[in-house]
């Protein structure tokens, strides 16, 4: 996997063991902000979101995420910048509980939390879209000026598109996208392949296109493939709903599925 990389509760394996970013190695010269928040326990998340009536910002991430990397910084900076506003980072493998109650699949995943409601989500690696998100929900409780979003985030920070495409397809061995998440599927086109990857347990990723226009619209000419639900096997598109359906019964589908992402 070269890039947000799949995690959560459709794939729990056991996370590597390469170096990646923790708090003791974020930067060597910086001091990490009294407002950033290494979770040890999910009951201090728990309380927080109960008692705190503003928002709280959850980064999920992994050590062996080389993308996680570039988030960290960035939300080393916004922690500077929003002091009211606390920043848990979250081991996502470490705190499945956790993770799939915010439905987390790929990560870097950040999330803004009020209580019990999510209000703001960025999965995978978007930083201006991140940087415009945390402004749009927590400028106010910070007395911050929000600034339009065109040049919010350095450019140094934007990718490629064609690059980010490859990256989200690419991101786990089956990767389906779809309007909404596995659990709260969107559309019935979406609920439906759901369903039929589920009943053949075929272990998957997924990106809900629904939170990136940018992908939304770029994916159907990456791919030439005008609609949604797009499904992926090893990089390559396999199709949408109807063909997908077609090549389950003649067993077609699943010889094409990885051994690894079956699931016993």
């Amino acid at each position: 996997m070269s890039a947000e990389n799949q995690v959560g509760a459709k794939d729990t394996g056991q996370p590597k063991s390469a170096s990646g970013p923790t708090s003791d190695n974020i930067s060597a010269t910086t001091q990490e902000p009294k407002n950033v928040i290494e979770l040890k326990d999910d009951q201090l998340l728990r309380k927080t979101l109960e008692q705190k009536n503003q928002e709280v910002v959850l980064y999920f991430w992994a050590a062996w995420a080389e993308h996680c990397k570039q988030v960290d910084t960035i939300i080393q900076d916004l922690a500077k910048k929003y002091t009211k506003t606390e920043f848990f980072r979250i081991e996502a493998e470490k705190f499945e509980g956790v993770s799939e109650a915010y439905d987390i699949s790929a990560v870097p995943t950040v999330i803004v939390a009020k209580k019990d409601k999510i209000i703001g989500r960025v999965d995978g690696v978007n930083i201006p879209k991140l940087v415009q998100q945390i402004a749009d929900c927590c400028a106010a409780t910070n007395g911050v000026t929000t600034q339009p979003a065109v040049g919010a985030a350095p450019a140094d920070f934007k990718q490629d598109l064609n690059t980010r495409l490859k990256e989200c397809i690419n991101r786990a061995k089956v990767m389906v996208f779809i309007k909404g998440t596995p659990a709260q599927p969107r559309c019935g086109f979406s609920r439906k392949i759901v369903g039929l990857l589920n009943e053949n347990k075929i272990k998957y990723g997924y990106f809900d296109i629904l939170t990136d226009e940018e992908v939304r619209q770029g994916l159907k000419e990456y791919s030439d493939w005008p609609t949604y639900p797009q499904l992926y096997i090893e990089g390559e598109l396999v199709g949408g709903l109807d063909i997908v359906a077609e090549m389950i019964p003649s067993g077609e589908l699943i010889e094409m599925v990885p051994k690894e992402s079956i699931l016993s």
